[in-house]
């Protein structure tokens, strides 16, 4: 059987995602504290046969760049003003049929059976489409509004994300898939034989359970992450089902791909269960010339202070120290070690300096673009989905809903005439989706080298 093309949409519940110039985009709505512009761009993803519409998250208003919030408010830079990706991902479900429905929830500064309720609640009313990004937070802002002095260490949250699955994975198995039986004339609600208490008493939780919410339609959400670092890719090969990648290069994302399958296998996983997802931004056009004139315009927009504040909110580090027009500096971060990796990386290749970092970083976050004709980006598409870089690409837009439109529009009819991509849904669940296998609630084991 060959292999599937997957793809999904890029969301922030706010105003912005990758771009920082999105809202400030002519064509852009920003209604983002209303239902009516997530429904518009869900109903379109739904139209162009996508996965799911993914939406990331973070817990804090920007504040590491200098120790100072009135710039990034000011500017309207990512995590400014954000509204709880939860709810809305409720709404959707309510107003689509097919597509998955992906949202952020932290390891860090909840409690499993909190997110195992959500989840379990969001895959009944979707009727099986729920997924769940795992994060384990980023820096001190987002401790600091949960009562805490000190961000955890980037080793120890992933500690307590690793118990953190394995408590929800008990939960979402309290109840068997039988064990509500709803007999009216009998008057039996639930086989008690079948609903488990799970007593979990471990290093970071307790928790008796059982969960109140009923086996829902998956078993478990379609499990997301996004480890760059060696630990957090480690993460990533033993719980995902799918994961989100940010690297602007061929070669990083080919390596990228080969890293993390390779680790599957030693978590004694398929590696064909983990659909590897890198984002682009595309800017497409009636010619190559016009999609140009599209991309130069929306980077034009973009502000190089607003993408150092961003990279100082996702390292958790203050690049306000630093001179801009130097090349950026080899530093320890406690945050994503795996972005400032790559933002090294590039500053080494294209001695760029920390202001043209700043630039790309505010124009999509280190992103690649993918400019020109519909044709010319399903070429770009094709290349690395049949070039082992990606099983799927998830989209970014530089203007929303504007970016969503052009690509189902014009992208997807090329693919779907290419046979890449499918013409309709052939399943109701986000599993079915991605062509996965029904979902284990047993963790594969931990793998020591």
């Amino acid at each position: 059987m060959s292999r599937e093309l997957h793809l999904a949409g890029f969301l922030i519940a706010s105003h912005v995602t990758h771009s920082h110039a999105a809202w400030r985009h002519p064509a852009s709505e920003t209604d983002y504290l209303g239902p009516d512009y997530y429904s518009r761009v869900a109903k379109t993803l739904e139209r162009g046969k996508f996965d799911f519409l993914f939406f990331a998250d973070l817990l804090a208003t920007p504040v590491r760049y200098g120790n100072d919030i009135r710039v990034p408010l000011s500017s309207g830079t990512q995590a400014s003003a954000t509204i709880d990706p939860s709810l809305v991902a409720s709404l959707l479900a309510g107003v689509t049929e097919k597509i998955g429905l992906a949202i952020t929830k932290s390891t860090t500064y909840f409690h499993p059976y909190e997110v195992a309720r959500i989840f379990g609640t969001l895959d009944h009313l979707s009727r099986g489409r729920a997924g769940w990004n795992v994060v384990t937070s980023l820096n001190q802002a987002e401790a600091q509004n949960f009562g805490i002095d000190d961000h955890l260490g980037h080793d120890e949250r992933y500690a307590r994300a690793q118990e953190f699955l394995e408590v929800a994975f008990k939960l979402w198995g309290s109840w068997e898939r039988d064990a509500l039986v709803q007999n009216k004339e009998s008057g039996v609600f639930a086989d008690p034989d079948k609903v488990h208490t799970v007593d979990h008493d471990g290093e970071f939780f307790k928790t008796r359970g059982p969960l109140t919410v009923p086996h829902s339609p998956q078993s478990r959400p379609v499990i997301f992450q996004a480890g760059s670092s060696s630990v957090g890719k480690d993460f990533a090969a033993r719980w995902a089902d799918a994961i989100f990648e940010i690297d602007p290069t061929k070669e990083g994302r080919k390596a990228y791909y080969d890293d993390v399958k390779s680790r599957a296998s030693n978590f004694g996983r398929n590696p064909d269960d983990i659909k590897i997802f890198p984002s682009f931004v595309p800017f497409v056009g009636e010619t190559e010339s016009i999609a140009r004139e599209k991309q130069a315009f929306h980077n034009e927009l973009a502000d190089p202070i607003s993408g150092l504040i961003t990279l100082s909110v996702h390292t958790d580090h203050d690049f306000s120290q630093y001179d801009l027009d130097a090349q950026i500096e080899d530093v320890t971060v406690p945050g994503s070690q795996g972005l400032f990796d790559v933002a090294r990386r590039l500053s080494d290749k294209d001695s760029l300096t920390l202001r043209d970092i700043g630039k790309l970083y505010a124009q999509g976050v280190l992103l690649p673009q993918f400019v020109g004709t519909a044709s010319q980006i399903a070429d770009q598409i094709e290349e690395g989905f049949n070039g082992g870089e990606a099983d799927g690409y998830i989209l970014s837009a530089a203007q929303a809903p504007g970016t969503f439109d052009d690509f189902v529009d014009l992208v997807v009819p090329e693919l779907q005439r290419r046979g890449l991509f499918r013409t309709e849904y052939t399943g109701t669940t986000l599993r079915d989706h991605l062509g996965l296998p029904d979902a284990s609630l047993t963790p594969a084991p931990v793998f020591t080298q």
